[in-house]
């Protein structure tokens, strides 16, 4: 518990001023390179025995795709997608292995990898819209109180499991304590710097979004037991791999960036 409260401490220490003070190229750069630390463990998972290869891959077509999703035009990014997916199907086609019956596999280990991370560029995308500092943060208080009132909630009254088969250690009754404190953390944050949401916003989004981090969190608990291995890495002490703290935003920045822009008209 010292050890992942010391962590944690470091991590916001060092995360919350950059994010604060560095402006929209902060985030940026933020995301990328949690995004390659994350395929790093990504590549480990999937691709144990061809590591470095897949690496280079993954890197390559993530790039583009955030690039293209960043800094492009718009009608560029559905074509980037396609080059990408055509991309992969000639790598793997040329350099299939010596057992093609894998090959499907491989080409849907990329494409997951690709795009499951990708998911991490609606940090950057909400950054650029108005109030985007206050956005940004919207998601990681959803993601880190719904964690935090999760991992307690569960531990202190947790008596109903959730979903065993994935994730032996979640119970319902800290999926009600992590809605509860995102829920609470929203209203804070509505009230410091989200004037834009309103109290049917904070009450819809609030559980919604908390759901869907803990969706995302079961989502890489059931790859990481497909993959066999405990914890997508060793980057953060007591907490495991970078994936494994983020897999609840991956899934939360996307749905608030689309809730933003289309039903708030980009507030």
């Amino acid at each position: 518990m010292i050890t992942r409260l010391l962590a944690a401490a470091v991590g916001l220490a060092v995360l919350l001023p950059a994010i604060i003070l560095g402006g929209q190229p902060a985030v940026d750069i933020i995301a990328a390179i949690a995004a390659a630390i994350c395929l790093g463990e990504f590549a480990a998972m999937a691709f144990p025995d061809d590591f470095a290869v897949s690496m280079g891959w993954l890197l390559g077509c993530f790039g583009a795709w955030y690039g293209a999703a960043l800094y492009g035009p718009s009608e560029v990014l559905s074509v980037v997608a396609g080059l990408v997916l055509v991309a992969t199907f000639i790598f793997v086609t040329l350099r299939p292995g010596e057992s093609l019956q894998a090959a499907a596999d491989k080409v849907g280990r990329y494409l997951l990898g690709t795009f499951w991370v990708g998911l991490l560029m609606a940090l950057p995308s909400l950054r650029r819209l108005d109030d985007g500092l206050a956005w940004v943060f919207a998601v990681l208080v959803i993601s880190w109180c719904g964690d935090t009132g999760g991992y307690f909630a569960g531990k202190y009254f947790g008596k109903h499991k959730l979903y065993p088969l994935v994730s032996p250690k979640k119970t319902w009754e800290g999926v009600a304590g992590g809605v509860t404190l995102a829920t609470i953390g929203l209203f804070v944050l509505r009230a410091v710097a989200l004037p834009a949401l309103s109290v049917v916003d904070v009450l819809v989004l609030g559980p919604l979004l908390c759901l869907a981090g803990v969706v995302g969190d079961l989502s890489e608990s059931l790859l990481k037991r497909a993959f066999g291995v405990k914890d997508s890495g060793r980057i953060l002490p007591g907490h495991g791999g970078l994936l494994d703290r983020i897999d609840s935003v991956l899934f939360v920045a996307p749905l608030l960036y689309a809730y933003v822009a289309l039903i708030k008209g980009g507030a």
